[in-house]
C-alpha cells in the first residue's frame, strides 16, 4: 500500500531532490531529473514535478530574484540545503497557485529543520519582500 503525502512532505522530498540537483550541477555530474524525482518518490506526483522542474527551468531568474531581496549576502554563499530552500520556496511562491502565507509559512517551518536560526529568518525576510514586493500569480 502506498501511502500519500501530505503537501508540507512532499516540499521535503522535493527539496531533497533539488539539493542532490545542486550538488550533482556543482560537480559536473549528469543525472536525469526523472530518475532522481524517482528515487525519492516513486508515485507521479505533479507537484513535485512542477517544483523541480519549474526550479530548474527558472533557475537563473530564481538566483536573481532571490539574492534582489538578500542583505548583504548572496545565495552562492549558502550550503546546497540552503540554496535548495530559497530557491523551491521562491518558485511556489512566484509560479504556483498556492496562497503566498500557506507558502511562506510551510518553507520557513521546512527551513527550521533544516537550516540554522540565521537562515530560517533570512528565508522568512526574503519570502516577504518577494511577496509584498512582486507580481505573484494570487
Amino acid at each position: 500500500m502506498i501511502l500519500l503525502k501530505t503537501r508540507n512532505e512532499v516540499r521535503e522530498i522535493a527539496l531533497r531532490i533539488i539539493y542532490k540537483i545542486n550538488i550533482f550541477d556543482a560537480a559536473h555530474v549528469y543525472y536525469d531529473v526523472d530518475d532522481l524525482i524517482k528515487e525519492e518518490y516513486e508515485v507521479e506526483n505533479d507537484f513535485v514535478n512542477s517544483l523541480v522542474n519549474g526550479v530548474i527551468e527558472k533557475k537563473r531568474e530564481l538566483i536573481s530574484l532571490v539574492n534582489k531581496y538578500m542583505s548583504d549576502w548572496t545565495l552562492d554563499r549558502l550550503n546546497k540545503v540552503d540554496e535548495a530552500l530559497f530557491l523551491l520556496s521562491s518558485y511556489e511562491l512566484k509560479y504556483l497557485d498556492t496562497p503566498s502565507i500557506v507558502s511562506i509559512n510551510e518553507w520557513v517551518e521546512i527551513s527550521k529543520k533544516y537550516s540554522d536560526d540565521k537562515v530560517t529568518k533570512m528565508l522568512n525576510g526574503v519570502l516577504d519582500n518577494i511577496y509584498h514586493s512582486e507580481d505573484n500569480n494570487e
